[in-house]
């Protein structure tokens, strides 16, 4: 089968699956990024700069939370954000990468990874609801779900002798 087919019969679903992890972990890898050049300097300077550059309402009860949590971050917080971003943008990338490859082990990695996720969720919505919590706990539950879906297809088909 040549390329341009085995593209256009692709699984569309896996497709936008692996886009949005590989958007995750290019935004992950950024943030890891950011996180690394913020170390030994003036945090609170660098996140008035912004506020001023980007026009944020201090005061905005959504931003402000954020803008005062950011204020107070140290330079070894700063190493652990750096460390932990990295390491789950390298999953993500991996996990997008074999997706888009169609790569039977980047799907079970991909339920597996984001499945684990899910317990926490569920914990973080029982806690501190908000409606994006829950957005992003049914996405996560739709993104599995599809994905067990498509192995068990893929397996049965394998099964019934077919390749």
């Amino acid at each position: 089968m040549n390329l341009y087919a085995m593209h256009r019969t692709r699984d569309k679903g896996l497709l936008l699956i692996a886009s949005m992890k590989l958007l995750k972990g290019i935004s992950l890898l950024a943030i890891g990024v950011g996180a690394i050049g913020l170390l030994h300097k003036d945090v609170e300077a660098v996140v008035f700069y912004w506020i001023d550059i980007l026009g944020i309402d201090f005061d905005n009860r959504f931003f402000g939370h954020i803008i005062a949590k950011a204020m107070n971050v140290d330079d070894h917080q700063l190493r652990v954000i750096s460390i932990a971003t990295f390491f789950y943008s390298v999953v993500l990338l991996t996990e997008g990468v074999g997706l888009f490859m169609g790569l039977r082990w980047a799907e079970y990695l991909t339920i597996f990874a984001t499945a684990s996720f899910i317990p926490f969720e569920i914990y973080e919505i029982a806690v501190h609801f908000s409606a994006g919590k829950v957005l992003l706990f049914l996405v996560n539950v739709a993104v599995v779900g599809y994905l067990v879906y498509v192995v068990r297809k893929k397996e049965a088909h394998f099964a019934a002798g077919h390749s």
